[in-house]
């Protein structure tokens, strides 16, 4: 007997390995269907996270239906392995956030949005804290618990969402490409931050040249903010220069002062351009913030799909959690909705307890 009939003998006997290969399929073309069509979704990341559970329960039903002992033993010590480093994370994660908080005071401006891990940080405290005293203060005990659960699964789709985005394919082939500004240092140089983004696009353009033989027009977008001498579009636009692009295909938009101006402005400016004829279009920005800024784009109507630039990786956790907070503002009204039902579930289970006991 070949192998593969081996295998078919072996395997056609277990229904739940059939189920779970068509559910397999389904689902995985169902996500790459989705994905690839557009990628600005957020349903796409819960879809993800399905399809890696899936694969996991195939592959378990693999490896203990054909393998020996041994490799049995491993995959079950690696399962173990992985749920308690999950626990020791969740543990600790207290202990982390305030950790990169320390870094982050250390090395940026202390504003609000440059706090987050240190608030996140306290937050986990405290719901450790809750938990501890529910009992005596006759709190709701599975309110903060489950509203936290609720949170954490929807922080997780978008972090799904971000690092998958980073990977959608890259055509070079496009008209235009946007630029996203930022602050700049000293209302007069572009940080590292900003560099990055134009670089990024830079070596995009190049690479669209050496592909089409044309270069691609370079939309640098930034207004001028009340502590800046000139225009973040002006200031990218000379450090792009410097850098070896031709100046006669940037064109500057230096009215916008949100993620989303950025992006309406920009649009009208290449409408203009092209006289509606069609066009191709990339948007640059750093990766934390890619994501966002195509759902900001898909909002304003504009057909573009964006490219991340690297970011340092101690800003990333509280980049990543400033980026949350406003997709979760974006969605507000479904949020407040699913909490609200929560809060209200965890009360009456609380006053029936009170009057039952």
């Amino acid at each position: 007997m070949s192998i593969v009939d081996h295998l078919v003998d072996k395997l056609n006997i277990n229904p739940a390995f059939v189920f779970t290969s068509v559910i397999l399929v389904i689902i995985s073309t169902l996500f790459l269907y989705l994905w690839i069509k557009e990628p600005r979704r957020l349903i796409t990341g819960n879809i993800f996270a399905l399809v890696v559970l899936i694969w996991g329960f195939w592959l378990s039903i693999l490896i203990f239906k054909l393998t020996p002992p041994v490799i049995r033993y491993l995959w079950s010590v690696a399962f173990v392995v992985g749920i308690l480093l999950i626990l020791l994370l969740s543990s600790f994660a207290w202990l982390f956030l305030l950790w990169n908080a320390y870094f982050i005071w250390k090395y940026e401006s202390h504003t609000l949005p440059n706090m987050l891990t240190l608030l996140m940080g306290f937050a986990l405290i405290g719901l450790w804290l809750y938990q501890k005293f529910t009992h005596w203060l006759h709190l709701p005990p599975y309110l903060a618990p489950t509203i936290a659960t609720y949170l954490i699964i929807v922080m997780l789709s978008f972090i799904i969402n971000v690092f998958l985005y980073q990977f959608y394919p890259k055509k070079y082939c496009e008209n235009y490409l946007i630029v996203l500004g930022a602050g700049l240092i000293n209302g007069t140089k572009v940080s590292t931050l900003l560099a990055n983004r134009i670089n990024a696009s830079i070596n995009y353009a190049k690479k669209v040249k050496k592909k089409t033989g044309n270069w691609p027009k370079i939309i640098m977008s930034g207004g001028q903010g009340p502590d800046e001498e000139l225009s973040e579009a002006a200031a990218m636009a000379e450090y792009a220069i410097k850098a070896g692009i031709p100046r006669e295909i940037i064109i500057l938009e230096n009215q916008s002062t949100t993620t989303l101006e950025n992006m309406t402005f920009s649009k009208k400016i290449i409408e203009k351009d092209t006289k509606t004829k069609p066009y191709t279009c990339k948007f640059f920005s750093n990766n934390y913030h890619i994501f966002r800024a195509a759902i900001l784009a898909k909002k304003a109507n504009l057909s573009a799909n964006g490219v991340g630039a690297p970011t340092r990786l101690y800003y990333l956790p509280n980049a990543l959690l400033r980026e949350f907070a406003a997709i979760f503002v974006l969605n507000k009204k479904r949020h407040i909705i699913v909490i609200s039902l929560l809060t209200l579930i965890s009360v009456i289970s609380l006053v029936i307890q009170l009057i039952f006991h």
